[in-house]
């Protein structure tokens, strides 16, 4: 048996999707997801132009060697776009090996460390109170950890803020889209990291009085601050005791970590643009993160975050793959069954999908009692509707700017 056939879907459900369809010869299908938010037709000209002619009548089963083969081979190694590509493949490859064998992906991958993975919800609010209201929707829900953003005085709108509903639900899509036929250009926001650093504590003080101890609370820096910022926030958090702090700083100066760390114990998690495992050397090997927060489409696949996480167990760092609605179910599922398999696995991001993306995507994972678990269906547990997806055709999106209120461009 072999690769027949490898298709590359672009879909636009609510967001945009790329997704890989790999046949073999005998008429198995895998799926892979391949979106990189902003910047999807990149990958999906890699993909048609540059991979799949290179795969047509390879061996299927041979998952380890064609991943080599795929990040080795070209001159070019790692960045986004090629990860991305290579998840793809890498996801489809894991997918079919599982149907083939007639079971769920994670018993492929030493089976089950847990009975479900634990789970954090994004939860946010202009207003302390509106964020509050949205957490109880949440806790309802069976939550027992919550990511929490909240809005700023003095600033307007604020990635990852917003009013949700009275069940704490709300469609969340930072990237700004087009109208048909218009120019697109990014959306741009204004930015204050002296108000937010004020303003911060008395977010995490507002919830702890209102949901006491034991919740678990998560907070998004989104790379915003200088490292003596991120140490000053990571220490002003600690009589709140967050879970984590993530992204405090920009990533790509590793040995910055080492100033957080210096003046806080509030755990750091980072890791959400890395795509290889060389991204984390120095934050895995001097324990200056606690959290490994890759997922899977953007760090090459099952093979690649495996990759990861194998380093990090090492060293005693533990998973918290991304989860956002702009991985695809394909690609969320691909994490569930890794996470599942792994005993350092840590927490799981959970933004569920879109009733209109759950209609292209047909998914078999379950989320009960505050877990996820990825589904008894053989392969990744991920159906696409071509049909379906057929009716949503691509809108270009991007994600916004943001700008100091000087004007000059500011880490978004």
């Amino acid at each position: 048996m072999s690769i027949e056939r490898i298709d590359v879907n672009v879909t636009s459900p609510g967001r945009n999707f790329v997704t890989v369809k790999v046949t073999t010869s005998d008429g198995i299908v895998g799926l892979g997801d391949g979106t990189l938010n902003g910047r999807e037709l990149a990958v999906v000209s890699y993909l048609r132009d540059h991979v799949a002619p290179t795969l047509i009548g390879r061996d299927e089963s041979a998952i380890e060697q064609t991943w080599q083969y795929l990040y080795r081979s070209p001159y070019w190694r790692r960045g986004p776009v090629t990860m991305a590509a290579v998840a793809a493949i890498d996801m489809a490859l894991w997918d079919i090996a599982a149907k083939k064998a007639g079971e769920p992906l994670y018993k492929l991958l030493g089976g089950a460390s847990r009975t479900g993975l634990l789970t954090y919800a994004h939860a946010s609010g202009t207003t302390i109170e509106k964020l509050n209201e949205a957490i109880h929707g949440y806790v309802e829900q069976g939550f027992g950890a919550v990511r929490i953003q909240a809005g700023v005085p003095g600033l307007d709108q604020i990635y990852g803020v917003h009013d949700s509903d009275p069940g704490g639900k709300y469609e969340y899509e930072p990237a700004g889209r087009a109208d048909a036929g218009a120019a697109m250009r990014p959306t741009e926001e204004t930015w204050d990291t002296r108000a937010y650093l004020r303003h911060l504590p008395t977010v995490f003080a507002g919830v702890r009085e209102e949901f006491g101890p034991e919740l678990r609370l998560l907070h998004d820096g989104h790379h915003r601050m200088s490292p003596i910022e991120a140490a000053k926030l990571a220490k002003s958090l600690e009589p709140y005791d967050p879970f984590w702090l993530e992204d405090c700083t920009p990533g790509e100066d590793q040995a910055v970590l080492r100033l957080v760390r210096q003046h806080s114990v509030t755990p750091l998690a980072i890791g959400e643009v890395f795509n290889s495992v060389y991204d984390y050397q120095t934050l895995i090997t001097e324990r200056l993160i606690d959290y490994v927060r890759s997922s899977a489409t953007h760090a090459g696949g099952i093979t690649g975050l495996r990759q990861i996480m194998a380093f990090a167990a090492v060293y005693g760092i533990r998973s918290g793959f991304h989860g956002p609605t702009d991985v695809s179910p394909v690609g969320m599922a691909a994490n569930l069954h890794l996470g599942l398999a792994i005993h350092n696995f840590g927490i799981q991001e959970y933004m569920p999908h879109s009733e209109t993306t759950l209609s292209v995507f047909r998914t078999s994972y379950r989320f009960e009692n505050g877990l996820l678990h990825p589904g008894e269906t053989p392969g990744l547990g991920v159906e696409l509707d071509e049909e379906a997806a057929a009716a949503h055709e691509y809108v270009p999106a991007y994600l916004p700017v943001n700008r100091l209120r000087d004007g000059s461009v500011h880490d978004w």
